[in-house]
């Protein structure tokens, strides 16, 4: 049996979390946009060279792997806040069918 209390306190999770979760998922697709911006304005530093050297230089240039770990923590920080709304909303709708079931009963 899950307490009502559990439940008012996730969806309230929910509620309170929605913002700071919508930011994350933000940063993270602007990140994961900006990832092509970034190597083609590198690329753009090395035009003489051949295509293929353009995008090593790029993929091995500094400002591209610190982006990158950018884009891991960023990853990261989106996945857990959807993994605890996830758990939350599984709360609720565990709850909802308790409570169908319960009524059923009667």
């Amino acid at each position: 049996m899950i307490p009502e209390s559990d439940i008012e306190r996730a969806i309230d999770f929910l509620r309170d979390t929605a913002e700071a979760c919508a930011k994350k998922r933000a940063e993270r697709l602007y990140l994961e946009d900006f990832s092509r911006s970034l190597k083609a304005q590198i690329m753009s530093e090395h035009l003489a060279e051949p295509l293929g050297a353009q995008e090593r230089h790029a993929f091995s240039d500094i400002r591209y792997r610190n982006h990158l770990e950018g884009l891991k923590q960023a990853i990261f920080l989106d996945e857990q806040a959807r993994f605890l709304r996830d758990a939350a909303e599984t709360k609720v709708r565990a709850w909802q069918t308790q409570c169908s079931n319960e009524r059923g009963k009667i």
